[in-house]
């Protein structure tokens, strides 16, 4: 018997056939119900500004709020409203969300539609927008439940209930003390099953985790994930709770945080997007061209020390791109292992000692095997196709095998303890770049080479 795969269905498809039905208010609302905030926000991206003008005062402030939170370009809506039903929107997002909108205007438009607002979302907008961007109070949301943990069981239900219309974020709830300062959490599940005779203080979690508001994000990812909690709360100097971090926060984080990191593997000083300005692209990529020109030019130089070995066997030059990719290329990969590891955990000495070897020993034994092969396609083809006696023929591939395998087993080696080093001394090891371990592996290889090839072609065998 065969599983046949159920085939997903069209929601974005079926949103548009609703939205272009012209269905009265009532029966389009009820119709919306049935689909996900996220399903309509694509399919918003697909209509005209026009048929948007026409929704948004059908679909309402409130669930226009909630489906704009889910668009990657909620800018372009709001200046389809006036800034007075702009602000009734704001009002009802997320303060994280609204912040994250509110930036991405012109500061005239930001401060003028900040202004409309109500003092509770204008005063939690401004919160967050004071915090630098890689600061975890740039990341907070004030959708919360805090109490006293003075309160009975029966009070703290009650008051849990008359909040949770307000806030989504009620799966774990956040107490205070006399002072309001932060005391501890507890679970609601334990709050719906405890016992009347029990006391708040009971089932309060006192040693929860929790971050503070000038943390830098990078710093704390991993803590963070290893928690796993749906949301933290996150403390100001004064032990205060001004909001918390939510699974979606967590993963906006730490996708954030790979696309840095992966930009600046690409040889970038930040992560760029489709619509950034020309001149803003050249400006990130600037600053690691301008170290790696001057870093080739080393190279180069390098080479120019070695022509003599290439006036007397210019044959060695046809290898010398062969040597240079793949030291390159086993560099990157112990560049993107490390990084990985320093990235999941901290290692102690034995550790990074036991990584570097390992590393060396891969790049070694991949350049024996690749340097065997090496010794013997390239020594049969020196001799068939450059008609060069074949003893001569090996001893050159010869030298181009061990070239290759001792170029590899440094580049593995240089690969790893370059961001070993950065991290060491406090610089993220992503910068350890991609481009800038290619062409350092480069001058590494060239040295090799050249070196290997004066001394055993020219000093041993005396081929020239």
């Amino acid at each position: 018997m065969t599983n046949k795969l159920i085939k997903k269905p069209d929601y974005v498809k079926e949103l548009l056939a609703v939205f272009h039905s012209h269905l009265k208010k009532a029966e389009l609302i009820d119709k919306l119900s049935d689909y996900h905030e996220n399903d309509i926000a694509e399919a918003f991206e697909l209509l005209k500004p026009e048929e948007r003008k026409h929704l948004y005062p059908i679909i309402g402030a409130e669930h226009i709020a909630e489906i704009i939170s889910y668009s990657d370009d909620a800018a372009k809506y709001f200046n389809e409203l006036t800034p007075e039903k702009a602000a009734r929107v704001i009002s009802f997002m997320d303060s994280d969300d609204a912040a994250d909108i509110i930036d991405s205007m012109e500061p005239e438009a930001a401060q003028k539609l900040i202004s409309l607002l109500d003092s509770e979302s204008s005063r939690d907008i401004r919160l967050i927008m004071s915090y630098d961007d890689d600061e975890i109070g740039s990341m907070i949301t004030t959708n919360f439940i805090e109490i006293p943990n003075t309160l009975s069981i029966r009070a703290a239900t009650r008051e849990v209930i008359n909040e949770a219309g307000e806030n989504d974020n009620i799966s774990t709830i956040y107490t205070k003390d006399a002072d309001g300062c932060f005391y501890g959490a507890i679970s609601l599940k334990d709050l719906i099953i405890a016992r009347e005779n029990n006391t708040l203080l009971d089932i309060i979690s006192r040693s929860y985790p929790f971050l503070t508001d000038h943390e830098k994000i990078s710093d704390c990812i991993e803590r963070i994930k290893d928690y796993a909690e749906d949301s933290l709360p996150v403390l100001n100097e004064d032990r205060k709770l001004i909001g918390v971090i939510t699974a979606q926060d967590i993963i906006e984080a730490v996708d954030d945080e790979m696309g840095d990191d992966y930009a600046k593997l690409g040889g970038l000083t930040a992560e760029e997007d489709l619509n950034e300005k020309t001149f803003e692209s050249i400006k990130k990529r600037m600053p690691w061209l301008i170290i790696l020109l001057f870093l080739g030019m080393v190279v180069s130089s390098v080479v120019g020390m070695f022509e003599i070995i290439v006036a007397a066997l210019p044959i060695v030059m046809c290898f010398q791109s062969l040597i240079l990719d793949m030291a390159g290329n086993v560099g990157t990969q112990s560049l993107a292992v490390t990084i990985r590891v320093l990235t999941d955990e901290e290692l102690n000495g034995r550790e990074k000692l036991h990584l570097v070897v390992k590393e060396t020993r891969v790049g070694f034994l991949n350049g024996l095997l690749l340097g065997m092969l090496a010794f013997i396609f390239i020594g049969l083809y020196v001799a068939t196709m450059k008609q060069t006696p074949m003893l001569h023929a090996f001893m050159i591939s010869g030298c181009v095998a061990i070239a290759l395998m001792t170029a590899m087993a440094i580049s593995s080696t240089v690969g790893t303890l370059i961001p070993l080093i950065f991290h060491k001394i406090h610089i993220d090891p992503a910068v350890a770049s991609g481009p800038l371990i290619t062409t350092v592996n480069d001058l590494v290889a060239v040295i090799t080479y050249y070196g290997l090839a004066w001394f055993l072609l020219l000093d041993v065998m005396h081929l020239a």
